[in-house]
C-alpha cells in the first residue's frame, strides 16, 4: 500500500453487516480518493446489555465473508483489544501509532452529525482527521432536526458525500429474521449463508 495514501475507516457493529454497507464502502473507495477501506467492528460494551447483538467474532467473521478476497476492503478488529467501552478518538490514536506513515479518515453517517459533540475529544478528532459523512435518508443529506443544514459540514475537516442514499439497514433485517422472513438479498450471499448455518439460539429470537 502507498505511503500517505488515505484510509477510510468505517465504524459499526455490523450486525450483519448487509448490501447498503458494501455500496456506501464501494462508493466511499471508488470515488472519494481513498486507497483502502477497513471495516471496525465495535465489540459489545461491558456496561450495555443486548440480546440482539450477536458475538463479536461472529459480526467480525460475517464482515470477513462478505468482503472476500476484494484488497479494497479489510476486516479489523482492533477494538476488540482496546480498553472497553470503546471511543472513536482512542481507536483512532492507536492505529495512527501503529500506522505513522497512513491517513486514516472518519466515514460516518449524517444522522450521527446532532450528537457528534458529544463524542469524546471531538475537537481533537477534527483537527487531526477528515471526516466524510454519507446521507442517511432519515436524517436527510446532513440535516438537523428543523431541517436546516448541519454547522457541522461548514468544518474544512468535514466532506459530505454525493454517495447514493441506502435504505437498507441492520435492524430491518434483524427483525424480518425474527419473523421468519427470507431477506437473503439483503446481505451478500456469503452472509446469508453464514447466518443460515448458526443456531437459532444464537440468532435474533
Amino acid at each position: 500500500m502507498a505511503v500517505n495514501k488515505p484510509i477510510g475507516l468505517f465504524f459499526g457493529s455490523f450486525n450483519p453487516i448487509h448490501n447498503g454497507h458494501l455500496m456506501i464502502a464501494n462508493w466511499m473507495v471508488e470515488y472519494a480518493n481513498l486507497d483502502q477501506l477497513w471495516f471496525i467492528v465495535s465489540p459489545l460494551s461491558p456496561f450495555k446489555s443486548s440480546t440482539s447483538l450477536l458475538a463479536d467474532k461472529q459480526r467480525l467473521e460475517m464482515v470477513n465473508q462478505a468482503i472476500g478476497e476484494d484488497a479494497r476492503f479489510r476486516a479489523s478488529d482492533v477494538e476488540f483489544n482496546l480498553p472497553l467501552p470503546s471511543y472513536t478518538i482512542d481507536t483512532l490514536n492507536h492505529l495512527k501509532l501503529q500506522y505513522p506513515d497512513y491517513q486514516f479518515v472518519l466515514i460516518m453517517g449524517s444522522d450521527q452529525l446532532p450528537d457528534f459533540h458529544r463524542w469524546k475529544n471531538p475537537d481533537q478528532i477534527l483537527e487531526h482527521y477528515r471526516l466524510l459523512v454519507y446521507p442517511r435518508s432519515y436524517r436527510g443529506a446532513g440535516e438537523v432536526d428543523d431541517g436546516q443544514r448541519d454547522p457541522l459540514l461548514d468544518h474544512p475537516s468535514v466532506t459530505l458525500a454525493k454517495a447514493p442514499m441506502i435504505e437498507i439497514s441492520s435492524t430491518f433485517i434483524r427483525n424480518a429474521i425474527r419473523e421468519g422472513r427470507d431477506v437473503r438479498h439483503f446481505v451478500p450471499p456469503t452472509v446469508w449463508n453464514y447466518l443460515s448455518h448458526l443456531p437459532k439460539s444464537d440468532l435474533w429470537g
